[in-house]
């Protein structure tokens, strides 16, 4: 089901990992924010849209991670972008015929046969250096940064004060860095946060890729925790973070493992500690 965050922005939460496809509805159909996860929420969504009279004319992945570069035929056939480095990454990651197979083991075993991957991943990469995505709508601002993964963008939708953050800002993950090549992860992480607070510390709404939506506020409250958290695991501090603690909520507990797994490697480049 949809819920309506802003006017004319609605989310739709999927039951993996609280993550959230987002809506921005348009004078000619809707623009779909990383469509979701499971085929029957896809095509429910699909659904709703059609009751309200409107078709996705245009979709956005906002990191090349399997579970942001979903689509389901029923949503339609309408053109998906990412930024150019998204694009890139999501193509060299797909390329070849093993590609599906390697992202189904990635996928928990109980939901595999639920996930559709024929569409995975056919997105158009913008422009390097475009500034709003591409479509007959509410302007809708790229904010692109080096974090969470290559390509990774938060957007600003900017008449209505929303930002769509991502695999950022979150009030159930910690800030998960991309380790997979950056020299510098941790610097990377909070240089986009300074990106982040910049373009929309005052947004009125904050929607992350996972958890729960935040009002007024939000976006600052949570650009401070993941500082402070990254300032902790740089500096060679105690974390002391509900989201890695005793305190996490209920179902997140594996998050604690994520960040000791995460700590390691760091550790093991000369990262942590400095």
């Amino acid at each position: 089901m949809l819920r309506p965050v802003a006017e004319g922005v609605l989310i739709h939460e999927s039951e993996f990992c609280q993550s959230n496809a987002v809506v921005v509805r348009g004078p000619a159909g809707a623009l779909l924010i990383d469509a979701g996860v499971q085929d029957h929420e896809m095509a429910c969504l699909a659904s709703d849209l059609a009751g309200s009279g409107q078709a996705v004319v245009a979709g956005f992945s906002t990191h090349p991670h399997w579970d942001h570069l979903l689509w389901h035929d029923s949503l339609g056939a309408a053109p998906r972008y990412g930024t150019a480095g998204c694009a890139a990454t999501a193509g060299a990651r797909l390329s070849d015929a093993g590609a599906k197979a390697r992202v189904r083991m990635m996928i928990p075993p109980d939901i595999a046969d639920r996930v559709p991957l024929d569409l995975i991943g056919v997105i158009t990469g913008l422009p390097a250096g475009a500034t709003h995505v591409p479509w007959d709508g509410p302007r809708v601002r790229i904010v692109e940064h080096q974090a969470h993964a290559s390509g990774h963008a938060a957007l600003l939708i900017e008449d209505r004060a929303v930002l769509v953050a991502g695999d950022m800002l979150s009030d159930v993950l910690m800030p998960m860095l991309d380790l997979s090549g950056a020299a510098d992860p941790i610097a990377d992480y909070l240089a986009a946060l300074r990106l982040l607070e910049d373009a929309a510390g005052d947004a009125d709404v904050v929607v992350p890729g996972h958890g729960s939506a935040g009002g007024a506020g939000q976006v600052r409250a949570r650009i401070d925790q993941d500082r402070a958290y990254l300032h902790a695991v740089r500096d060679g501090g105690a974390v002391s973070d509900p989201r890695v603690g005793p305190s996490a909520r209920d179902g997140w507990e594996w998050v604690a493992g994520v960040h000791e797994r995460q700590a390691r490697q760091l550790a093991a480049r000369g990262l942590e500690g400095r």
